[in-house]
């Protein structure tokens, strides 16, 4: 959060008198959706947290099964809100922490993407969860969200091993504005380029004149690089993973 000039408490708890609301809506029609307890009973609430978070994970006497531990970590440190910013990007990073503790062993996963894509039903959850001292709800939304991301997570790692393959296999065959595309495409991850790669995508990503791109595009195809689907002007083409 360094140089937000916005933010009066960087990389320390918040100090502000104000009340820690999570709102949205403009000026006139603000929607508060949850508010934090105020600045001075953040220190205590962390200690409790932290307290809690250190005496129920696999070592402890009576461990929390990792997915219960790993949703209550980031509905209980959201909740408090201790940061004016950056909450969120902390809490996912506990919430994986806990999933590995659980694991013992490092955890690839991909929660923060996950929640992005259901940022809206994210929030409601929070809201819904944060008022009452009853979380069922939050914990089944939760455990689903978790179990998307594993099968995301697996999906990822396939198509990184099936990215190193390709580019393993077109080594000395390809030339320059052929890899550059192909890289561009794989940055996008497993769901690719929405609605394929275009000749005038490839046109812009390379600087390749109109027969070049026609003729490189057609070479990746017989490679086996690329897949082509439609015709004319709606021709477009995709990755073969």
């Amino acid at each position: 959060m360094n140089g937000g000039h916005d933010l009066a408490d960087i990389g320390r708890y918040r100090t502000h008198a104000d009340p820690m609301q999570i709102v949205s809506g403009n000026l006139h029609t603000t929607k508060v959706h949850f508010e934090a307890p105020p600045s001075l009973a953040v220190r205590q609430a962390m200690r409790e947290f932290i307290a809690w978070f250190n005496t129920s994970g696999p070592s402890s006497h009576s461990p929390m099964s990792a997915l219960a531990r790993s949703g209550i970590a980031h509905l209980w440190f959201e909740s408090i809100h201790l940061f004016e910013d950056g909450n969120g990007r902390l809490g996912r990073a506990i919430a994986e922490k806990a999933l590995a503790q659980g694991l013992d062993a490092p955890a690839i996963t991909a929660l923060a993407e996950m929640i992005q894509r259901h940022r809206k039903d994210y929030y409601t959850q929070l809201q819904r969860a944060s008022v009452p001292n009853r979380i069922d709800e939050w914990l089944d939304w939760f455990f689903d969200i978790a179990l998307a991301v594993q099968q995301r997570t697996l999906e990822r790692v396939h198509f990184l091993i099936a990215k190193t393959k390709l580019l393993d296999r077109l080594r000395g065959r390809i030339n320059v504005r052929q890899e550059k595309a192909l890289l561009r495409m794989f940055a996008e991850g497993p769901d690719g380029f929405r609605g394929g790669l275009s000749a005038a995508n490839y046109r812009t990503l390379t600087g390749a004149a109109t027969a070049t791109a026609t003729r490189d595009l057609a070479e990746l195809v017989l490679l086996g690089a690329l897949r082509k689907d439609g015709e004319f002007k709606h021709t477009r083409y995709r990755l073969r993973t």
